[in-house]
């Protein structure tokens, strides 16, 4: 790889895609944990000269060493791990922006791959891949009980190769083959648009190198004709990535100078403190977007009335930024509990396209809080559709050998509403016209009431299918008439009192706002 491609990467990572790369001397890494045990490595050498010369097949010296290595994490916790090459590279290729596959999001469920959402102008989209597809099959080798990242792996490529994935779409009774060439995959990170009523909407998919970059050039795009009343920013299903851009994404909406996020470790230089900058490399990319807007982008976008949507897949740099814009009052956070990894990785290259990530610190937000397993809590609780909660990824706290909080007790993690079978929902797409949680955020920001869910969705999809066509065709008819009357019934009833109390869909009150140039105000109730 060289001294210059890992140059690239002397910056922070955090999250399911990276960890961080500092320059850290093995040496005197070792030196700080004491002499070296040289009676245990001597028996280490015996055991590989035993092997090496006595088993029953040859085993080269370069495999029984690499996984000696690999042998030493697998006590250790799920995010410390080594890196051969084709891992390093993977990591390089996707803190990039990069890398050659299918273009896709895919979450787990039932143990398979499903498809989250295609993304626009790539193999996956034009080959007619869809939302909430199930992947049963990639070249023909079951999906069921494979890990997400295998699944990843497999329709991972060089370009201009083929793959075919089959999948198990809703409303076909036969699985679909789908043929796909792979190509050079260039995530977005961010996406933005202009939602009805001068709301701006902002997603990013993952934390990368021109994340802050391409958030304020959309940031100076949106307030190109006038400046924004409110800002939803979403977070939803991104796994983190590098810690950099996640402060540089919390500088753009926080004051400067106020803390964004701390890390404590076991070494002094695992204990930090970030605080929001404005950095000459920020400073240009707003100064650009606001000739060009005709507006300071910093300005509006540190004032303007902000919810941040999260659900389960929102990890570590998500919740970074999350935690920092709730602890700091500066946006109302939406949505699910967030996935709950509060630790920091450090890469510490042993050649030029090998490492090892290996966990140095737990993070935490500016109050202090470490959300290790806990995850960010949201002000709103919101379900992921109308008819309940459709992710269903495991947490932090489901992964073997995870780190624990001490302020924290694990069985209090789960609440009922998690352990419960939810009614079934569909894929949707994020900032889309069907994403519920999307027209929550909304309704937050307009001071209009917010649902959990639709109550009325859940319970018809609750009810066993066997209390279906038990009466004849006649009664049907009378039913459905006296239904009608009492729905209209119902619905004025409900028009009612939605009038004097506002609840959520699971009848708790919730806080009411408006939009004023101070920011979000409650409404008196």
């Amino acid at each position: 790889m060289g001294t210059r491609r890992l140059g690239k990467f002397g910056l922070v990572l955090v999250g399911a895609l990276g960890g961080v790369l500092i320059s850290l001397g093995l040496t005197a890494a070792a030196q700080r944990g004491g002499p070296l045990p040289l009676k245990e490595l001597q028996q280490f050498a015996n055991v590989f000269a035993a092997i090496k010369g006595s088993y029953v097949e040859p085993v080269t010296d370069k495999q029984l060493i690499n996984d000696a290595i690999k042998g030493m994490f697998s006590d250790l916790d799920p995010h410390s791990s080594y890196l051969d090459e084709d891992a390093f590279k993977e990591m390089e290729a996707i803190t990039q922006g990069g890398f050659g596959g299918l273009g896709i999001e895919i979450g787990s469920e039932d143990g398979m791959p499903k498809v989250i959402s295609p993304i626009e102008d790539t193999p996956a989209a034009r080959a007619g891949i869809l939302a909430g597809d199930v992947i049963t099959k990639i070249d023909g080798k079951p999906t069921k009980g494979m890990t997400l990242n295998d699944a990843i792996k497999l329709m991972r490529g060089e370009p201009n190769t083929r793959i075919v994935l089959t999948i198990q779409r809703a409303g076909r009774d036969k699985p679909l083959e789908v043929p796909i060439v792979r190509d050079i995959i260039k995530v977005r990170s961010v996406r933005s648009k202009m939602l009805a009523d001068d709301i701006a909407y902002v997603r990013i998919a993952q934390f990368q190198e021109r994340t802050v970059e391409d958030l304020t050039k959309a940031l100076g795009t949106l307030s190109a004709d006038k400046k924004p009343k409110g800002l939803i920013l979403d977070l939803r299903n991104d796994p983190g990535g590098l810690l950099d851009s996640a402060i540089g994404v919390s500088s753009a909406f926080l004051k400067p100078d106020v803390l964004v996020v701390s890390t404590k470790g076991r070494i002094p230089s695992s204990n930090r403190e970030y605080y929001a900058k404005p950095a000459d490399y920020m400073r240009g990319y707003f100064d650009d977007a606001a000739s060009k807007s005709g507006a300071k982008v910093s300005d509006w976008a540190k004032t303007v009335p902000m919810v941040v949507l999260v659900n389960v897949g929102s990890a570590s740099a998500s919740e970074i930024v999350a935690g920092a814009l709730q602890d700091h009052h500066r946006a109302k956070v939406l949505g699910n509990r967030t996935f709950g990894k509060g630790s920091v990785q450090s890469v510490l290259p042993l050649s030029d396209d090998t490492g090892i990530k290996l966990t140095t610190a737990r993070y935490y937000t500016p109050s202090g809080r470490s959300i290790q397993v806990t995850g960010v809590e949201p002000d709103v609780t919101v379900d992921d559709t109308a008819k309940g909660n459709l992710f269903r990824l495991p947490r932090e706290v489901d992964l073997e050998r995870h780190l624990s909080n001490a302020s924290f007790a694990e069985g209090e993690n789960k609440t009922p509403s998690e352990d419960a079978p939810e009614a079934e929902a569909k894929m949707f797409e994020f900032g889309g016209s069907d994403d519920f949680q999307l027209q929550q955020a909304i309704n937050l920001l307009e001071g209009r009431v917010v649902m959990r869910n639709d109550p009325s969705l859940v319970a018809n999809a609750d009810k066993p299918k066997a209390d279906e066509a038990k009466s004849s065709k006649a009664t049907d008819k009378a039913t459905d008439k006296a239904t009608d009357k009492a729905k209209a019934k119902d619905s004025k009833k409900s028009q009612a009192a939605e009038k004097k109390t506002p609840m959520t869909g699971n009848g708790e009150q919730i806080e009411r706002f408006k939009i004023t140039p101070d920011g979000l105000v409650p409404l008196q109730q």
